[in-house]
């Protein structure tokens, strides 16, 4: 339940009480400041609270931006303000340092919008882009008549459409998905469907997409291409419904982030079975490409979370490659082509349909594994000359959030604490993560099947990362770290498996590293959602990144060549993705974290 205070007798004529209704409120009526406050004090603390000038005169979807937002505490338009309950103390002092003023000009929601933006204890309040809805509050009937004018001049069932699409996706959603995508997600709100609900129906797709690929059939890969973009095209809609309707959730926002891995990933493995039936073993190939998508996916976050920085004169980019990526900003199709050379999702899943449709799931995965290779050399790259060209100490925040994506277990844990004394430029921290990270997939790779030194390997990475995580990650280039000990674990599995000669090998992999990729995941969403990564027990229970890479290459030294290393590999799977999942989910459902949605452009 909802309450929305009037801050004066109603406007005779005027709908505003039927529209806060609509959007769920119960609505009250205060003459005045103290009024006001009495309201407050007489609503339950749970619920949100809306102030509203009684004189607004807007579109509904003003209202609904501004007083139905469950994304922040506060938020305000001109003429309505609105407080969750976590702000309600914030507006109860806000009201009460209100003085009584002419509200001919300046009503009560918004000097107090104004005295809780001065409340340096309050929290921030959102005023959304309105762009070309209307939200005013008219001091006499002249200026009301020409608001009244100006809304019936903007359409605002079209702008609500628009609004509902991201403004920075990607070459393919924006011109092959969101042209209709938008209409199925209004639809869906006039329904009473949810986000959720289309979220799930897009996973369902999606597995029945792979399924399809598994049967490794003509006709199952061409239903598999299909789906596949049915399901992206759900996706895209449960993001527009939420934003059309505003119906925002963190369960939501962790169901989507995780679900489109799950997607993705579910159907490598239906086309690694498909090829199978069919006599080829692509189950390599659809690790590999796991491997490189998810070590991008660190690479983005890794590189967003590192970029706080002490001081207002390092916030932005600096240097020549900024200054290169501005120009081309001015060239349109420069944009673009740039957006797709990263092989965002839209792209990526558009290519691995037709691929898969058109031709087998070997030259599906040789493609897009060459596609993403080239598109992690093209932003690592630019990332790396940006961060060499900034100036300015990274924030404490940033560098435990680094920590945190570091991964690092009781065992570098310990050794970290015992080499704290020990003083490394900063250049020699991701150098120190780049030889530990290289020398163990090496190892794997070209010491004899069933060796002992992969294990030696493992260890010696396990004291270099301890001696990169020693300090704080404030360096330069420290946002290296954390990938860097994901493509070492992850690459390490994959040559181990696919050297083992073992039947079974491979797929069990496949399922490790997706338990352990689906931790990594699950740890940026919490950082993102401000709360911190998962608990302390949690990482330790699982190992850390050295801890597993050392079972891994243990288990290969012990079982090389047998069915010994295939049920290892399956046991520790199926114990991470038990322990991880049971935790994570815990977490989401019962989370008062805020619910973050990615509205900056298509993720990769």
């Amino acid at each position: 339940m909802s309450t929305a205070i009037l801050t004066g007798p109603p406007v005779a004529g005027a709908p505003l009480e039927g529209d806060l209704r609509s959007l769920g409120f119960d609505v009250r009526v205060a003459a005045d400041a103290a009024g006001v406050a009495a309201e407050l004090a007489a609503v339950p603390a749970g619920e949100r609270v809306a102030l509203v000038d009684p004189r607004f005169v807007g579109h509904l979807h003003s209202l609904r931006l501004a007083l139905t937002d469950p994304r922040f505490p506060a938020a305000a338009v001109p003429g309505a303000l609105t407080a969750r309950p976590e702000a309600r103390a914030a507006l109860a002092r806000a009201v009460a340092a209100t003085a009584p003023t002419d509200t001919a000009r300046d009503g009560l929601p918004d000097r107090v919008a104004a005295a809780l933006e001065d409340d340096a204890d309050a929290p921030a309040v959102h005023r959304p882009e309105l762009g070309t809805l209307v939200a005013a509050v008219p001091a006499g009937e002249a200026e009301r008549e020409e608001a009244r004018r100006a809304v019936a001049a903007v359409d605002e069932e079209a702008v609500r459409l628009r609004s509902a699409v991201k403004s920075r996706d990607g070459f393919f959603t924006t011109f092959f998905i969101s042209p209709y995508s938008r209409y199925i997600a209004r639809w869906c709100a006039r329904r009473g469907l949810t986000p959720n609900q289309v979220t799930t129906a897009s996973l369902l797709t999606a597995l029945i997409a792979a399924a399809c690929a598994a049967t490794g059939t003509r006709g199952g890969f061409v239903a598999a291409g299909v789906l596949l973009i049915a399901s992206f095209v759900l996706d895209c809609a449960d993001g527009q419904l939420a934003r059309y309707a505003l119906k925002y959730s963190t369960l939501g926002a962790w169901l989507d982030a995780t679900f489109d891995r799950a997607k993705e990933y579910a159907y490598y493995a239906g086309l690694a079975l498909g090829a199978a039936r069919g006599g080829d073993d692509v189950w390599a190939l659809a690790l590999g490409a796991m491997v490189l998508q998810t070590c991008r996916h660190v690479v983005d976050f890794s590189f967003n979370e590192a970029s706080h920085y002490e001081g207002e004169g390092t916030a932005g980019g600096a240097g020549p490659t900024a200054a290169l990526s501005g120009r081309l900003d001015s060239v349109g199709w420069t944009v673009w082509a740039r957006r797709m050379i990263v092989l965002p999702i839209g792209e990526r899943w558009a290519l691995i349909a037709l691929l898969t449709a058109l031709t087998t799931p070997r030259t599906t995965f040789v493609v897009l594994l060459a596609g993403c290779a080239v598109a992690a050399c093209y932003t690592t790259a630019g990332r790396v000359l940006r961060s060499l060209a900034r100036r300015g100490r990274r924030t404490d925040r940033a560098a435990r959030a680094l920590a945190d994506l570091a991964d690092s277990g009781p065992l570098a844990g310990a050794l970290a604490a015992a080499l704290k004394g020990v003083r490394l430029p900063a250049p020699a921290v991701p150098a120190l993560a780049l030889l530990g990270s290289a020398a163990l997939p090496a190892a794997a790779l070209w010491t004899p099947v069933g060796s002992p030194w992969p294990v030696l390997a493992a260890a010696v990475h396990a004291l270099l990362a301890a001696l990169a995580v020693a300090r704080p990650l404030k360096g330069a280039l420290d946002w290296l770290v954390p990938p860097l000990f994901r493509a070492a674990e992850y690459t390490t599995i994959l040559v181990l498996a696919a050297r083992s000669g073992t039947d079974g090998a491979l797929p069990a992999a496949f399922g490790l590293v997706a338990a352990v990729a689906y931790h990594h995941y699950d740890t940026v969403y919490r950082i993102r959602g401000g709360t911190g990564a998962p608990p302390h027990w949690l990482v330790r229970a699982i190992g850390g990144h050295e801890g597993r890479a050392l079972a891994v290459t243990a288990a290969a030294a012990l079982w090389a060549g047998s069915q010994g290393f295939t049920i290892a590999l399956a046991v520790l799977a199926g114990a991470l993705a038990l322990t991880v999942l049971a935790e994570s989910v815990r977490f989401w459902v019962s989370s008062q974290a805020p619910a973050v949605h990615d509205e900056t452009g298509e993720p990769a």
